[in-house]
């Protein structure tokens, strides 16, 4: 039985969709390609890929569009590779329900680690139910039971707004979350005076959890964008 991931790659540059299947390949990984999104969307219904691989500047139906209609019905990891930098567009297509976003160019290297840590979500979002009680990640731990936070063996003390912060990024390991959404799950308003209150909160979280927070080991910065914790 053949358990290796497929990746729906979907761009319509042929020759950066064949330097990325030839990488996928190369890694042990099956592939299939389109240079359309309404074939994309077909095909994600067929083949049940594992992951997708999205360029938003697409011939027939914009990136964001294929997205949208891929989310009516599947939880299907989604990272953008795009030409787009305007932060506005990363933050949409993000919020829509990317789960990464990666900037043209990019390094074959940086695009293989994100889809193995998307992947690796995807199979822990399947394994286990969302009353998970204990996280760990390197050094972090977290015990949702008993809500403690734990680096090295010593406990650390969270105010309960850090500490719904961090439970939230828990839940999410490994993906980019936009700001709008933070706010959204934790003060359950629209972006507004609770931007500037997110990076207060998330800058005295980092002061506690971080050896350097200059140099985060464990929660870092998508300018711009958002927060992704580390998953490995």
């Amino acid at each position: 039985m053949d358990n290796k991931p497929c990746i729906l790659v979907v761009e319509d540059d042929k020759p950066i969709r064949n330097f990325i299947t030839a990488s996928l390949e190369v890694q042990g990984f099956k592939y299939i390609e389109t240079d359309k999104g309404a074939e994309a969307i077909a095909l994600s219904m067929s083949h049940r890929p594992d992951l997708m691989i999205l360029d938003l500047g697409l011939p027939d139906i914009d990136g964001i569009e294929v997205i949208i209609k891929v989310r009516e019905w599947s939880n299907l990891p989604i990272i953008i590779v795009s030409a787009r930098e305007n932060e506005r567009q990363k933050v949409e297509a993000l919020d829509k329900g990317a789960d990464d976003y990666l900037t043209k160019p990019f390094g074959i290297g940086e695009l293989l680690a994100r889809i193995r840590v998307s992947l690796r979500h995807a199979i822990k979002s399947e394994g286990l139910s969302e009353n998970v009680d204990v996280f760990k990640v390197k050094r972090l731990s977290i015990d949702f039971s008993k809500r403690q936070v734990v680096i090295d063996n010593e406990q650390i003390h969270l105010t309960p707004m850090e500490y719904k912060i961090m439970a939230l990024l828990c839940k999410y390991p490994g993906k980019v979350l936009t700001h709008n959404f933070i706010i959204k799950e934790i003060w359950g308003a629209a972006v507004g005076n609770e931007t500037q209150s997110l990076r207060v909160f998330m800058a005295s979280l980092r002061r506690k959890i971080e050896k350097n927070p200059a140099q985060p080991e464990y929660i870092y910065t998508e300018v711009g964008v958002g927060y992704r914790l580390v998953d490995e």
